[in-house]
């Protein structure tokens, strides 16, 4: 599968809903891997705290699983407003 980084200009190439972007800049691009960093940080302390493996995607708790859920959900919300 080809794969295209978020902070591509041709982000746009495997999107089926979304037909039109505008060119993010250089700052935008940042604040966008900076927010999808940290995400990624905190669900990987949520796997730290529950004390299982990061690459799977079972958690210790239905706690630290909605934790993870609204993680992800801060994440693609940040990067909307980023990239409206």
């Amino acid at each position: 599968m080809n794969t295209i980084d978020s902070t591509s200009d041709q982000r746009t190439a495997n999107n089926a809903v979304r037909h039109t972007y505008r060119t993010l800049t250089d700052a935008e691009k940042a604040q966008m891997q900076d927010v999808k960093d940290m995400g990624a940080a905190f669900i990987g302390k949520l796997h730290e705290i529950g004390g299982t493996d990061p690459a799977g995607d079972r958690l210790a708790s239905r706690d630290l699983a909605l934790a993870q859920t609204h993680a992800e959900d801060a994440v693609m919300r940040a990067v909307r407003h980023i990239t409206a």
